[in-house]
């Protein structure tokens, strides 16, 4: 098995978060821990609640060996797809690591061209520690960054529903139109839906 070929503190585990919105960048990070410095507690983002989120975000990045976040924006998601810029996002956050992983482990069942070898794992967030780390950074940079574009355009709620298309999103962009941070070759953009 990979685990035993490659030493743990060697691979970097990498998650993305924000695929599926209508507005908002996609973010991908990449960590690798120091089995030294054990973080107890990580697990898929997506089962943590916001703050305990929050709080292992800040171990992570003191006591991870390394530790990158890469962004593929609102531009780049229309020009390339939203896998292509996920692969670009998980690219550019590996290129960014302090250290050369000598393994990457993905979350899910595609890997990015990478210089090391790479590894899919189905449900990675949920089984594999390292990507449950790399999932919980994701998140918690992608929704830091909703919550400055909902400063800037209030009107949709970005800092609540994280770009996501809840009704009340849906409804201010049926009401408002599109702004720059919204994802134009995502259908509900390019055709809101106006009988709310």
């Amino acid at each position: 098995m990979l685990k035993r070929a490659v030493s743990l503190q060697g691979v970097a585990g990498i998650d993305e978060a924000g695929r599926g919105p209508l507005a908002g960048p996609v973010v991908a990070a990449a960590v690798i821990l120091d089995p030294a410095r054990r973080i107890a507690g990580l697990r898929d983002s997506k089962a943590l609640a916001g703050e305990e989120r929050e709080r292992l975000a800040i171990l992570i990045r003191a006591r991870a060996l390394a530790w990158a976040v890469g962004v593929a924006n609102v531009g780049e998601i229309d020009e390339l797809n939203i896998l292509h810029a996920t692969m670009l996002a998980m690219r550019r956050a590996v290129a960014a690591l302090s250290v050369t992983p000598e393994a990457a482990w993905i979350d899910g069942d595609r890997c990015p061209d990478l210089p090391c070898p790479t590894r899919a794992i189905v449900k990675g967030d949920r089984d594999v520690v390292v990507i449950a780390a790399a999932s919980i950074l994701a998140k918690t940079a992608r929704d830091a960054l909703l919550v400055v574009l909902d400063r800037r355009y209030p009107v949709y709620g970005f800092a609540r529903n994280k770009g996501y298309g809840t009704p009340d999103h849906l409804a201010a962009l049926a009401r408002h139109g599109p702004c720059p941070a919204h994802r134009r070759s995502f259908e509900p953009v390019r055709q809101p839906q106006l009988d709310f």
